[in-house]
């Protein structure tokens, strides 16, 4: 099978291959990447830890939202 007119020229018939190629692979690397971001947010299981039966003071209580408060995200998304 031949092409018409410009595009029976090798040069552009491999200029198409690599340009389906290329797509084909930048797509496949997307989605492997996507699918790995998605893994990642997959919530890790509850550990409980010694600690939190022992009640915390109102100090130890105020520290603790104190930290929370500055990892919590701002309004861009970002930590503060």
């Amino acid at each position: 099978m031949s092409f018409p007119g410009q595009f029976s020229d090798p040069r552009v018939i491999t200029l198409f291959g690599l340009l389906a190629v290329s797509t084909v692979v930048w797509l496949s690397l997307g989605l492997r990447a996507r699918a790995r971001r998605d893994k990642a947010r997959t919530p890790l299981e509850r550990v409980w830890h010694p600690q939190e039966s022992i009640p915390l003071t109102p100090a130890e209580e105020h520290a603790f939202g104190q930290v929370v408060s500055r990892l919590s995200p701002g309004s861009a998304g970002r930590l503060r």
